[in-house]
Order: C-alpha cells, then sequence, then structure tokens
C-alpha cells in the first residue's frame, strides 16, 4: 500500500531548502519531516538534541541518594534483568558507580529459579550483601512487595524501568520511568538502557565526574535500544545513531569480543546486525544460561578473559538455535490441530518447553499467521509464558482483562511474559482468543506491506542507497524503505537457490540488478524472461572483495 502521494511543492521546496534530491524529500514528508528543522533533526542527530535528565521525575532524589552512597562508602547493589537491555543497564551504571568511587555489585536474576522482575531473591542477596542502596535495572515498577520488603530491612529502593505499570507504583525513594503518571519527560521510548545511561549522566555531573566516561558507553545503549526493539525515534534514534558510531571503535573489551566471535569483524555495522547477530548470542546466556556471565562479558577489562566468555557465549547461541527449532516444530504440529478462522488468538502450552527460548519461537510463529502469540513452558503445576503481538493488538490489555486467571504477568504493548497455574490455561486460551476474536478483524491477520516510494527500476542506484542511510538506523518506527517499481524485466531466467530462495537479475538502463527473494522459489515458474512484473523491495549494499554490490531485497512480487 503506498500512502498518498506529498505535494510536489512542498517536495521541491523541501529540496531546495536541504539541497538534497526530490526523492529523498518524498520519502522525509511521506515520515512526516515536513519542515526543513525537523527533516535536519531527522538527518542528522545529535547528541545536543537528547533532553535533560533532571527533566525525569524522581531524578533529583536518585541522584542525590547515589551520590551520598558514593561518598560514604556505602554498598549499593545494581539489580538488572536477564535480557540484553537488562546486562547493559546493569554495566552502564555499575561502571559509573565505580568510576566515581562507589562500591557497587550486580545481580541479575535466573530466569528458571528466581523468574522474571525484582523478586526475594534479588531483595535477600542485598540484604545479604549489607546494601543501603538498591537500584533496578529494565525491572521493578511493578514489583511492589519486594519493594516492600527491601524498604523494611533499611534499604533504600531506586527504581529504573520502563515497563507500563500495571496498577500502582512501588513505595520507595523514587521510580524512574517516563512511562508513570505524572512525569513530564518529553521522551517515553527510551529502552530501560537509555534511563540509566540518564541516571549516570546525571550522577557524573552532580559529583564533577569525566562526562565523556558516560557517553564512551553509548555503544552499550545502542546495542540495548536495538535489541529490545525500542522505537527508533526521538532519543533512541540520537543514542542508536552516536552508539554504532562508537562501536565501531568500541572501547569495551566485551563488545570488541563478541564482534570478533560472531565473524562481525571488518563489517559495517547497523541496527540489522546488531539485532540478528550480536544481540541473540548476549541472550542467548540469559536463555540457557545466567546472565550474570553477560554482565561479566561488558565489565571485562581484559581481552583473554572476554574472548573465553565470548566462545562461550557463541557455544550457548548454537544450543539456543538448536532448542528453537525444536520448540518451532513443536508449536507447528499444535498449530495444525486448531481451526485458524476461528482463532484470532494462539495460546500453547507443553510440557519440557524451555521458558528461554519461546519468547523467539511467538515471534517466529507471528510472522507465518500473523495473530497474538502466548506460548507457556509448562513444569509442574506452574507454566511460565511468553507472548509476541501484531500492531494491531494491545497484548499488555489484554493479559490485563485476563489478570484474574495469572500468577502475575507484565511486559508492554507488543511482548509480555506471564506466569499462570496448569488448571487456569484452558479457560486462559478461550479467554485470550475471545479478546482477540472481538478486536481484531481478518484484514488486521494479513501483514500489510507498507510502500515508501514508486521509482522506476534504472533508479535503483548506488547513490541512492547512498542517500538512504542517512534514514538509518532502521527498526521500529523507522523502517527500512520499501520501494515499488512496475514493468521490470528479467535479463535472465529465474534461478533458485539454497532453501526455497529466489534469485533474479533485473534489466536496468545500465545493466543488471541482482534480487533475491527469500522464501519465494515457487515464484520462478511464474517469471520468464518475455513477460514484465511489478516488484516491491528494500535497497542493500554488499561489499564483495572490496567492490560495492547493489541488491534488491524482495518484498513482494505481482505479476
Amino acid at each position: 500500500m503506498l500512502p498518498s502521494a506529498p505535494d510536489e511543492a512542498a517536495v521541491a521546496a523541501l529540496a531546495s531548502e536541504l539541497h538534497l534530491p526530490p526523492v529523498i524529500c518524498e520519502l522525509l514528508l511521506r515520515r512526516g519531516y515536513d519542515t526543513p528543522e525537523s527533516a535536519k533533526r531527522y538527518l542528522r542527530p545529535r547528541l545536543e538534541q537528547l533532553h535533560d535528565p533532571a527533566l525525569m521525575l524522581g531524578m533529583d532524589k536518585a541522584v542525590e541518594r547515589l551520590a551520598r552512597a558514593i561518598r560514604e562508602h556505602e554498598r549499593i547493589v545494581v539489580h538488572g534483568d536477564y535480557d540484553v537491555d537488562g546486562m547493559c543497564s546493569t554495566t552502564v551504571l555499575l561502571r559509573t558507580i565505580r568510576r566515581l568511587g562507589g562500591d557497587a555489585l550486580p545481580f541479575i536474576p535466573r530466569r528458571i529459579e528466581d523468574g522474571y522482575d525484582l523478586t526475594l531473591a534479588g531483595v535477600n542477596a542485598a540484604i545479604e550483601a549489607n546494601a543501603k542502596v538498591l537500584v533496578t535495572c529494565d525491572c521493578g515498577t511493578n514489583a511492589l512487595a519486594p519493594v516492600e520488603v527491601a524498604c523494611k530491612a533499611g534499604i533504600d529502593v531506586i527504581i529504573s524501568d520502563h515497563h507500563l505499570p500495571s496498577g500502582p507504583l512501588p513505595s520507595c525513594l523514587a521510580v524512574l520511568n517516563p512511562k508513570r503518571e505524572g512525569c513530564d519527560y518529553p521522551d517515553k521510548d527510551l529502552a530501560a538502557v537509555g534511563i540509566a545511561f540518564k541516571l549516570s549522566l546525571a550522577l557524573t555531573r552532580a559529583m564533577g565526574g569525566e562526562e565523556d566516561d558516560v557517553f564512551r558507553m553509548l555503544d552499550l545503549v545502542a546495542l540495548a535500544t536495538i535489541a529490545d526493539v525500542a522505537p527508533l525515534r526521538g532519543e533512541n534514534r540520537v543514542l542508536a545513531r552516536a552508539g554504532l558510531k562508537v562501536m565501531k571503535e568500541s572501547p569495551n573489551q566485551g563488545i570488541r569480543a563478541l564482534i570478533r566471535a560472531s565473524g562481525l569483524e571488518g563489517k559495517p555495522l547497523n541496527a540489522g546486525r546488531i539485532g540478528f547477530i550480536l544481540a541473540p548470542r548476549l541472550n542467548a546466556v540469559g536463555r540457557l544460561g545466567h546472565a550474570l556471565r553477560g554482565v561479566e562479558l561488558l565489565m571485562s577489562e581484559d581481552e583473554h578473559e572476554a574472548n573465553a566468555i565470548a566462545r562461550e557465549l557463541e557455544e550457548l547461541n548454537r544450543h539456543r538455535q538448536d532448542v528453537d527449532r525444536k520448540t518451532l516444530a513443536r508449536a507447528r504440529e499444535l498449530i495444525e490441530a486448531l481451526d485458524l478462522d476461528a482463532t484470532h488468538g494462539i495460546v500453547l502450552a507443553e510440557d519440557g518447553w524451555h521458558p528461554g527460548v519461546i519468547g523467539i519461537v511467538a515471534s517466529r510463529l507471528i510472522e507465518e499467521h500473523g495473530r497474538p502469540v502466548l506460548l507457556i513452558a509448562l513444569d509442574g503445576d506452574e507454566g511460565k509464558g511468553s507472548g509476541r503481538s501484531i500492531s494491531a493488538f494491545d497484548l499488555h490489555a489484554a493479559l490485563a482483562e485476563c489478570r484474574d486467571l495469572l500468577v502475575r504477568f507484565g511486559g508492554h504493548r507488543a511482548a509480555a511474559g506471564v506466569t499462570v497455574t496448569r488448571d487456569k490455561i484452558p479457560e486462559l486460551a478461550r479467554r485470550f482468543n475471545e479478546i482477540a476474536l472481538a478486536q481484531l478483524t481478518v484484514d488486521d491477520l494479513v501483514a500489510e506491506l507498507r510502500v515508501d516510494l514508486e521509482l522506476p527500476i534504472s533508479g535503483a542506484t548506488l547513490e541512492l542507497e547512498a542517500l538512504l542511510r542517512h534514514f538509518e538506523p532502521f527498526g521500529p518506527s523507522n523502517p527500512t524503505p520499501v520501494i515499488v517499481s512496475r514493468g521490470v524485466r528479467l535479463a535472465a531466467p529465474p534461478r533458485v537457490m539454497g532453501d526455497g530462495h529466489l534469485k533474479l537479475r533485473l534489466q536496468t538502463d545500465t545493466g543488471e540488478l541482482e534480487a533475491i527473494g527469500w522464501g519465494m522459489a515457487s515464484l520462478a515458474s511464474e517469471l520468464d524472461v518475455s513477460t514484465p512484473f511489478d516488484i516491491a523491495y528494500r535497497l542493500e549494499r554488499d561489499d564483495w572483495n572490496g567492490v560495492p554490490r547493489l541488491q534488491a531485497k524482495l518484498a513482494a512480487v505481482h505479476h
């Protein structure tokens, strides 16, 4: 679907003001950047565009208490979460406090034994460590009872988190969360690492520390912001763009080791490579091992130690992929038994599933079936569930309507976690589907292809691809531009490669353009050299032996 074309006069005005080609200005206007100022801010994200951390409700109290703890050598426990955002947030805050002379210890819950969020396991660890301050990263907004226990034990609690409050907030020293009621902080989209970064910056300023030390950790901020699938607009765009630059020459031994171990050394680092190659390796340790190992990697100052941990993560990730494949195969079998016409919300439960991988499998099932999915790993009388959703369905709100059936739940509109007793699962499946049937039409279940530009195939050039790079990093709320070219002709018969993929050579005015269609092999018999057809695609550049090569990644073919 191509949105209505912007007014030609508006395109011309923006083009003359910005000295950019009309095609780029058309894309800017389609994305809502309709003034030279907003377009410049978008194309040139700068650190000066970041908001003052002091604007966040509770920041002054949090900074004052942490500064006092550092000065008086009181022990601080930094309690993270077991995903990339939790590990990176913990690392940012831990490094900051220690650099300012503070005594800080990390605590990361173990997914299976301790469960999600700030629980009594974390509180007890803080009590045993004789901590006077407990700071959470990426958790705690909904942990009312554990916070109360910590406070009664004489520990001052500071929550730093970005999850939606599902009820009243914990009663403690400060809750730093832009999504909480009464917080006027202008950007509500920050990942937890963005909040840890803001707290670190405010604390460093208050104590007269070296601000550059905090900015040198932007590689961690970019890694977690992209890994947590945070919207890449506003501050997140600034942080991700700046962090990707830092990552090229990362001062962090752990990140460097991770890049080496995953085969990315010397390759351009973009959001796709972070999200699909680097992040899963860190996440694997939180899914199948103990995420504290991830923090040890990111805190490491020793190249040999970092390399050894990175290799461990590489091995864990391979094991995780194997578990993924088996779980996905079983989930597909269970879905085959469902009547999908009457099922708009899928709930599946199975003994023996690993709670650490069901979220990944749920994401894959959404790609295949286009409807919200909740997978539950059963163990004894209880199950741990992980849900993923489509843009038209608010998963957090749906689970809130089922809260009487759940031991607990938390998360976002698009992803959530639940704990549920075995006996309540049939009713949960029924009610979850009932809510989805009431809210989602058949049209909502079909992934709509959003198209940005229509161009003749000869307009797809290396020059255009270079200009489109200014729109990076791509991700949620800032997707890779999709181009439509009509009346395209083949320069040679289609080829099928590997596991069902289509490879085309397209005729252009100046030669040929290679196009790849993942999983589109069935189209090979329907396309021929004599008949023109229409394509939707994303332009990508691949450097082959140092020679830049353009490729069209097909999103759709219409013949």
